[in-house]
């Protein structure tokens, strides 16, 4: 049976924030809110974490995991950023945006795109994303709160919780929180190029 807090979506409390953060740090899976609706999130380096949730979405392993990251000095670590495409993230972020780019050597071979080295990272505009990315002090892996089969993200905490109560650790109920998918751009190249039209302004990188 997973836990379940209710955190208040402005002024999140900083002992429920410390359980959600202890909770990643020792291996669970939890469900949290961000700027595009629910993600999942694990630990980066936990390997059987990172399987549960390919499990819970169904997913190959070709798929494109994301690093959550708090602001934009934490994801230079993790990508190798240029000057055209730091402009484009210094702009963009926080915000509902996924970036892809080419990875570091401080990203875990799996989660990286296998044979291209890409990750796909970002920084979302949600508070209580941003404060357990803070305690946390290193990113989470994550993907999208989507059910195998289903067109549309899950909405509903209580639903979610339902749903995935023996197979998550942790849902995070931080009310609404959208349900557009965040615009997917690659800077890993010589231009930006938009794999997915979602939510955000994307006039700076259409030609």
């Amino acid at each position: 049976m997973s836990q379940f807090f209710q955190i208040h979506p402005e002024t999140p409390q900083t002992r429920l924030i410390r359980q959600a953060a202890t909770i990643v740090q020792e291996g669970g899976v939890i469900v949290y809110p961000t700027d595009s609706g629910y993600a999942l999130g694990c630990h980066i380096g936990d390997k059987q974490a990172l399987e549960r949730i390919r499990r819970i979405r169904a997913l190959d392993d070709k798929h494109n995991f994301t690093l959550v990251c708090r602001d934009l000095s934490e994801l230079a670590l993790y990508a190798k950023v240029d000057n055209v495409a730091y402009r484009a993230l210094r702009s963009h972020t926080p915000g509902p945006y996924t970036f892809i780019l080419m990875a570091t050597n401080e990203v875990p071979r799996r989660l990286k795109h296998p044979k291209r080295k890409t990750i796909g990272l970002r920084v979302p505009d949600n508070v209580i994303a941003q404060s357990l990315l803070a305690t946390l002090g290193e990113p989470m892996m994550s993907v999208t709160m989507i059910l195998p089969g289903d067109e549309l993200p899950l909405l509903d905490p209580y639903e979610i919780r339902s749903v995935l109560q023996s197979q998550v650790d942790l849902v995070i109920d931080g009310g609404y929180c959208g349900m557009e998918a965040t615009s997917i751009i690659d800077l890993s190249g010589e231009s930006p190029v938009i794999l997915r039209r979602g939510a955000g302004s994307l006039s700076e990188f259409e030609s």
